[in-house]
């Protein structure tokens, strides 16, 4: 089916008694059992049913199911945050000893998990520049991952996904993409393109209101985790079950699920689930719209006298122009970054915009700014900002819905 199609229904089985058309919300802590017999092999895993709410909840799956069938992968999971996406997929990679590459420019926020959590569990990390040179010459066979952004946050840069899981699969090293800036599959599919798993914060595109925190992992389902680098993968439990044996090749899925909800809480809401799924069903509208307003805004702004430099994909000038065009569909993405000509007149700028919101959010149906460099990605060190291509003055600006003429206006006044 095509993605619109997609967006509308995947992911649901209609309601055999309430007929309801939309996804109910789900508010239960608990679900009732048949009888003994019953609740017991519900819990073995030897009949399907649900056995408490932190694990399960048929709004919650409902969502879940919409982004596999979306980002074309083979299993996958809701959770209560992107970061929290985040986490389970790097607790469920990592052990101490291991080694994870990553691209020097991604979100402040997993940075914070790698510095705060894997680095004092005993987790190396590398931090590099995400292109295919810089992460050949430090990956090797022992590397447990490598992780990039769609577009990085805030550079705009576009790694070339498919090259880079090229070289990836011939070292055996499974490729995490954090595909927020994808939108769902939207702009980017990275699983059609080599990549093992795919998270994203669904409080962004996927929502498309600013109105909740969500987010969600997809997993391709053809990686080896029985391959010897992943002992937690292949431990047996204590029915004598591993997660290989349980899920195969979707383990990584699995042992998220395991982590992620089961041990450690990190539960989507219903409600949350019933938002992601009303915004699910138009977000191809929302994001081609706002791609073409931010196409349109970008050229704008990179000939006003008073900006030094936009950074977007979109743009001719570019450095990733071409892989851009090779990587991304339907569009360059609905954000991008510019610097005025000063510090001051990016301040100036932040507080006299009027119809833009200065807020820290982006995939908003209300176009938003931020200066990441005292905010988003304040917890960085002055290198590792100028590193992720944050500057001082650098602006990020997400792109809604609103009318191009009014943003240009607004964006003119602001800068004058």
């Amino acid at each position: 089916m095509e993605f619109d199609t997609l967006q509308v229904h995947a992911g649901q089985e209609l309601d055999p008694h309430s007929k309801a058309r939309t996804v109910p919300i789900y508010a239960t802590s608990s679900y009732v059992f048949d009888s003994a017999e019953h609740a017991a092999a519900v819990f073995a895993g030897k009949e399907k049913g649900n056995q408490y709410g932190r694990m399960h909840n048929p709004t919650v799956q409902a969502f879940a199911d919409r982004m596999v069938a979306l980002e074309a992968g083979r299993a996958g999971l809701a959770l209560s945050s992107g970061q929290a996406a985040t986490t389970a997929v790097l607790l469920a990679l990592m052990s101490p000893g291991k080694e994870l590459v990553l691209s020097n420019q991604l979100f402040g926020g997993t940075y914070s998990v790698v510095n705060k959590i894997l680095e004092p569990w005993g987790v190396t990390s590398i931090s590099v520049e995400p292109s295919l040179e810089t992460i050949a010459e430090v990956s090797h066979e022992q590397t447990a991952a490598v992780w990039l952004e769609t577009i990085a946050n805030p550079s705009c840069n576009v790694p070339d996904i498919s090259a880079i899981a090229e070289h990836c699969q011939k070292l055996d090293i499974p490729l995490v993409v954090d595909n927020t800036w994808g939108c769902a599959g939207y702009l980017c599919r990275p699983l059609e393109q080599g990549a093992d798993i795919v998270i994203h914060s669904a409080t962004k595109w996927i929502g498309g209101h600013g109105s909740f925190i969500g987010g969600a992992l997809v997993d391709a389902g053809r990686y080896n985790w029985a391959n010897g680098k992943y002992p937690a993968f292949t431990k047996p439990n204590k029915k004598g079950q591993s997660y290989v044996d349980r899920a195969g090749a979707t383990a990584l899925t699995l042992r998220a699920y395991d982590l992620g909800l089961f041990t450690m809480g990190m539960t989507l809401s219903p409600y949350a689930a019933s938002l992601a799924l009303q915004g699910l069903e138009t977000l191809s509208l929302r994001v081609q719209r706002s791609c073409d307003s931010a196409l349109a805004l970008a050229t704008f702004l990179a000939e006003h006298p008073a900006v030094k430099q936009v950074h977007y994909p979109g743009l001719p000038s570019s450095s990733c122009h071409q892989i851009a065009k090779k990587t991304l569909q339907h569009g360059f993405g609905a954000v991008f970054s510019f610097e005025p000509q000063s510090l001051a007149a990016a301040k100036q700028f932040l507080n006299r915009v009027k119809l833009a919101s200065h807020l820290a959010n982006i995939g908003d149906a209300k176009t938003v700014v931020i200066n990441p460099w005292t905010t988003t990605h304040a917890g960085l060190s002055e290198s590792e900002r100028y590193q992720a291509g944050v500057s001082p003055e650098l602006i990020r600006v997400s792109l809604g819905l609103e009318g191009l003429a009014d943003l240009k206006d607004d964006f003119a006044q602001a800068l004058s």
